[in-house]
């Protein structure tokens, strides 16, 4: 399958499979990813998701330009009908960790833009390339990019197509955490098992006024913050994590 599914301990673990093509996004993979992201959206189950690809060389380099089908109609048709094919699957708010591997290029670092979290093995490299093949990061990369490193590395990378490191990703802000390859899984597994065992709709309202909130003057920050906390207090999880606190053990949660 070139998109692969593992659920355990509350955590989806997605893997994109076909090292072969550097884990290149061809029509298969693309339909997978939006079943998949759908099954996690709606599982209860399932409480935060882990997205990397296969091997150690490649997280995702974007469409497989020698499997793109040729259009059928005009753009205006396509666009309208089905707006963007993958990203907007991924719109939730369980969160969604990317653990990168290898070469994030083009389309595959778009969808990790998309996703919550970053973190990256320091063989990793980084980049939009569009333009060197006349094309445009039109999934989410010249919005997304220059939201989340400095906008004179934004335009740097958008405008020439070249590449970064795992230490300069980290260095200007687009990664959180850069280790070695082999330990890249096992920290992917730390940050989703320590999200999963939190209280989910806690986890999901913080970030749901974290992202919003970005769009908002502060004082309406604030406000929804507060609104969002009046909405968590009266959970039956929040009153299990009170309980649990003065019993001095650990918390079940059940998301209710």
């Amino acid at each position: 399958m070139p998109v692969t599914l593992e659920v355990s301990n509350h955590v989806a673990y997605i893997t994109l499979n076909r090292p072969e093509a550097m884990n290149s996004l061809d029509p298969e993979s693309i339909a997978d990813l939006a079943e998949i992201w759908t099954r996690v959206r709606t599982d209860p189950d399932i409480r935060v998701a882990v997205l990397t690809g296969a091997g150690e060389k490649s997280f995702c380099t974007g469409t497989d330009m020698k499997k793109a089908p040729p259009p059928t109609e005009c753009m205006a048709a396509t666009y309208l009908r089905e707006g963007q094919p993958l990203l907007p699957h991924m719109k939730m708010w369980k969160p969604i960790i990317a653990a990168i591997n290898g070469y994030a290029v083009g389309g595959g670092l778009e969808i990790a833009l998309a996703c919550d979290m970053r973190i990256a093995s320091s063989n990793a490299k980084f980049g939009l390339t569009e333009v060197k093949v006349a094309s445009l990061a039109g999934l989410n990369g010249t919005q997304a990019l220059p939201r989340s490193v400095p906008q004179a590395v934004a335009m740097k990378m958008l405008l020439t197509g070249e590449m970064i490191s795992a230490e300069e990703a980290l260095r200007y802000g687009l990664v959180s955490d850069v280790v070695e390859p082999s330990a890249l899984a096992d920290l992917a597994r730390t940050y989703a098992e320590k999200i999963a065992s939190a209280a989910p709709l806690s986890v999901q309202a913080t970030k749901q006024a974290a992202v919003l909130g970005k769009d908002m003057p502060l004082e309406h920050g604030i406000l929804y913050s507060h609104l969002l906390w009046g909405v968590l207090r009266d959970t039956e999880d929040r009153k299990e994590g009170f309980k649990a606190f003065g019993e001095r053990r650990a918390p079940e949660f059940r998301g209710a």
